[in-house]
């Protein structure tokens, strides 16, 4: 049965700058067995080729169809709802060249929406103007509900959802989401792979976005515990995973031991596999 796989990127490829062992050659092994992949970023800053750049460093070699970011599901999803709009932007390079490649404008007055992602450019004069501009009329969507993101010193800083809690409490309007875990991103990424639901599988670290985006979904999902989920943190979920690795390394070694083109019959017999019943899905 075809299958393929849509992939974070942060705590699954790399922590902050450093690759994490393993996941390289991961990606070469699905390059080299013809298995369609997709990584999924919920980073709005940069654009496809600037994510392509920076795995390159790393020693992943991927091209710019491998990639699909927050940013340019936010700006298709824009451009299908209203073409040839216009938005108020508050995030940097990434949304505003994706939003430019479909068909927007970026103004300052007036919009159709206020679209907000990630940066660094944040500030209360943008905040005044953004909320003006909700008040009378423009829409109000966000790339993403991340309320952090990881910094390339280990730390955090406020994120997409963050930014936008505010736009929210001072109009007392909800944001539309459009990044991980909603499904008008996953369910574009899976079809621009060409692979339906059962084909699918989702590899992520974070449960409340990757995992639970993939389960929403149908999609098949992998949580790697080399990124911000702890074992133990599962519990506190009515949801579960199919499969719990503590790395792609894991998961490369279990498709090695079985068959990297069934990959769902070697999870059935996986003993500390979260469902048993996997199989039947395969």
């Amino acid at each position: 049965m075809k299958h393929g796989y849509l992939i974070d990127m942060d705590g699954v490829l790399y922590r902050g700058s450093e690759l994490i062992p393993g996941a390289d050659q991961f990606i070469r092994e699905l390059r080299v067995r013809d298995i369609p992949f997709m990584f999924l970023t919920n980073n709005s800053q940069r654009t496809r080729r600037d994510v392509v750049a920076k795995l390159a460093r790393m020693g992943i070699e991927v091209e710019d169809e491998h990639v699909f970011t927050c940013a340019m599901a936010t700006a298709r999803f824009l451009a299908a709802q209203k073409p040839n709009g216009t938005a108020f932007v508050i995030g940097e390079g990434g949304l505003l060249t994706a939003l430019h490649q479909n068909g927007y404008a970026v103004v300052d007055h007036d919009p159709d929406y206020v679209v907000v992602g990630e940066g660094r450019t944040f500030n209360l004069e943008m905040v005044e103007a953004a909320v003006r501009m909700i008040v009378a009329g423009a829409k109000l969507v966000a790339t993403n509900p991340d309320p952090s993101c990881p910094t390339q010193n280990g730390s955090v800083r406020p994120g997409c959802g963050a930014m936008v809690a505010m736009l929210e409490t001072a109009t007392g309007v909800k944001a539309f989401s459009v990044g991980k875990p909603s499904p008008v991103m996953m369910r574009a990424a899976r079809k621009e792979l060409g692979l339906t639901t059962a084909e699918t599988t989702m590899i992520g670290d974070t449960m409340e976005t990757d995992i639970l985006g993939g389960v929403q979904l149908g999609f098949r999902t992998v949580l790697v515990l080399s990124g911000g989920t702890r074992q133990e943190d599962l519990k506190n979920y009515a949801y579960r995973p199919d499969l719990v690795v503590s790395s792609l390394a894991e998961f490369a070694d279990m498709l090695e031991q079985s068959d990297w083109n069934r990959p769902w019959a070697a999870a059935a017999t996986r003993p500390n596999s979260p469902r048993k019943t996997v199989a039947s899905r395969a």
